[in-house]
């Protein structure tokens, strides 16, 4: 239980009472049966919805992107005034009246984004590639081709779209680079559609429109977009392995440090049932001794494997170090206890074997089990509590599941 201790001393401590979980499971058998599973996790598919923590992280992105856009907003004021220097007057005007516009809205933005909005990121998105778009299209009012040559607007179709990566959401950057092409094709069809007869938009100041030269940035976005789902992609998986037990594939302490306050606020919100585990392979030690370190690794796969099986929707087990694991499970301490008792049981009767030609080892576990609120209110009691009811269970001789204090 050193594992615990030294994760707690980052936390706090105990608490009281009952609690742990129940849910429904897949067949016990055949997830103990195939224990290599156990040391692969999922990444979600391109299209899927990340998981809590990307989603945790994205949403800390979404309010640096929000300062980040501030700031940026401050430095478009410059834009205008040395535009001036040219002398074009409608054009500085233009873009003054933009920069005060999209400072107004980032400050905006940057007020939801401390708020943690969920849908904020599709907003504002949306209002970095539209507010692009509606500066081109006001200067092709005068001049068609400053709005499809002026290159200094149409590069923030390319910050909005890098911007993106920092909200850990492949999706979300996929459909704002899709956006910006739309758009962009759009003020093509626009500006070249008033346009007599097949002649191009040209000016002295912005050159001759170019379909050529068009289509070649629509790429450039295309570009661009990739790059970022890439690089997106690429910040999910690290985030994924940095939360995950390499040995087991189930989550590990960094994970659950910040899972479990979110299912408590589940918990309260929904009025929902909330239990921990505690949980601690007895005689692990034996079997490291006996089999050597590749028979301790594949008892503990195996372990995590039953311990998956066990898991209903919306429930987790994680690995906090050494032969030390944790279940999150949504239902009361008393069926939570029935649940992990009838679990403990059966693990006992199904004998593991450590490797080829070795005897079969029955592996048997003591847990202790906390129900929030009542046994905690936070991350440090309930485990307090649960880490309490786990020693207990192993004074008194182990294999076996104490749900309360004695």
């Amino acid at each position: 239980m050193a594992a615990l201790r030294d994760w707690r001393s980052s936390v706090a401590s105990p608490g009281c009472g009952p609690a742990l979980c129940s849910a429904p499971g897949r067949d016990r058998g055949e997830a103990m049966g195939d224990a290599s599973k156990a040391g692969r996790w999922r990444m979600p598919g391109l299209f899927a919805r990340p998981d809590a923590l990307l989603l945790d992280t994205g949403a800390d992105g979404e309010l640096l992107t929000a300062r980040v856009r501030a700031l940026l907003s401050l430095l478009v004021l410059s834009l205008p005034l040395l535009a001036a220097l040219d002398g074009d007057g409608r054009e500085v005007a233009i873009g003054l009246g933009a920069a005060v516009v999209i400072n107004a809205s980032a400050q905006l933005w940057l007020a939801l984004a401390r708020r943690r909005v969920h849908w904020l990121p599709l907003a504002t998105a949306t209002h970095d590639v539209s507010v692009t778009s509606l500066v081109l299209l006001m200067l092709a009012r005068d001049d068609p081709a400053a709005g499809l040559n002026s290159m200094v607007v149409w590069c923030f179709y390319a910050v909005a779209i890098v911007l993106t990566a920092l909200r850990n959401d492949v999706r979300l950057a996929l459909y704002t680079g899709a956006l910006a092409i739309g758009q962009y094709m759009l003020l093509w069809w626009l500006i070249t559609a008033k346009a007599p007869g097949d002649a191009l938009p040209a000016s002295y100041a912005y050159g001759v429109v170019s379909a050529g030269t068009l289509a070649q940035r629509l790429v450039l976005l295309g570009i661009i977009t990739a790059i970022t789902a890439v690089v997106v992609r690429r910040i999910q998986q690290l985030i994924t392995a940095a939360g995950h037990d390499v040995l087991t594939g189930l989550p590990n302490r960094a994970w659950l440090l910040q899972h479990l306050p979110r299912d408590a606020a589940d918990a309260r919100a929904s009025g929902r049932s909330l239990s921990v585990a505690l949980l601690d392979l007895d005689g692990f030690r034996r079997i490291n001794e006996a089999g050597g370190h590749p028979a301790g690794d594949r008892a503990l796969r195996h372990f995590a494997a039953g311990l998956s099986a066990l898991l209903g929707e919306g429930e987790h087990a994680a690995r906090i170090g050494g032969q030390e694991f944790v279940l999150l499970l949504r239902s009361p301490i008393g069926s939570a206890w029935e649940r992990l008792d009838r679990h403990r049981r059966v693990l006992a009767e199904q004998a593991f074997q450590p490797g080829r030609g070795r005897d079969g080892v029955t592996l048997r576990f003591s847990a202790g089990l906390a129900a929030w609120p009542q046994d905690g209110a936070d991350t440090s009691a309930l485990l307090g509590t649960a880490d309490r009811r786990l020693k207990q269970a192993k004074r008194d001789g182990g294999d076996r599941v104490w749900a309360r204090d004695c």
